[in-house]
């Protein structure tokens, strides 16, 4: 367990990028399809129970919640939907919000795509992935509730996510998870390490 992450602690909460803190330093960002467990993902990271808000009716995150490791480096929980109860025109806003914060924002440093590990690539999945690669961003895509299956199920499903999108290349990492568990934790460490240059000086 890297200690770095249990420092996470809440910064803001905003609807719109253009209210998002100074585009300076360094971040990753997590997206994942309403009850992929992003917000259970966040919270074993960052060893702490109640730092990303769960809640019983997926859909409730409609803000982009940044929060703070340290000066320079930020953890960004993004908008999730797919069984939220909200009218399209307003999913399409969070769309358009989306879009623009994974391609201009320049602090971006790494995209995570959470997905349950029994429905990956759904089509929010696809648009997340889409965007993350036409950004030239590096991207986890983390496969959730791995407990769920037996290991050499869970081996496969793995393989067959990252089959469908060799094509990426190396700017797409797969790695299975479980916050049960706390299976793959100090993976997503390493790669989160590397993404926001953790024990090394930036300069902007």
């Amino acid at each position: 367990m890297n200690p770095f992450y249990q420092r996470a602690h809440f910064l803001t909460s905003v609807p719109r990028i253009d209210q998002a803190p100074t585009d300076s330093g360094r971040e990753v960002a997590f997206a994942g399809r309403s009850n992929a467990g992003k917000s259970s993902a966040i919270n074993t990271l960052c060893h702490q129970k109640a730092l990303a808000r769960t809640s019983k009716t997926p859909g409730r995150t409609q803000h982009l919640v940044f929060f703070e490791l340290d000066e320079q480096r930020r953890l960004v929980d993004l908008p999730g939907y797919g069984y939220a109860k909200v009218a399209e025109s307003v999913k399409r806003q969070w769309q358009q919000h989306l879009a623009t914060y994974l391609i201009e924002r320049r602090a971006l440093a790494g995209l995570v795509v959470v997905m349950d590990i029994r429905h990956p690539l759904s089509a929010f999945d696809r648009q997340m992935i889409a965007w993350g690669l036409e950004a030239e961003l590096p991207l986890l895509l983390l496969l959730t509730k791995a407990d769920k299956y037996r290991k050499g199920a869970a081996r496969a499903a793995e393989l067959a996510v990252a089959r469908e999108l060799r094509e990426a290349g190396d700017l797409i990492t797969v790695q299975r998870f479980s916050s049960l568990e706390r299976q793959g934790v100090e993976d997503v460490h390493a790669w989160l390490d590397a993404r926001l240059a953790v024990g090394e000086e930036l300069t902007d």
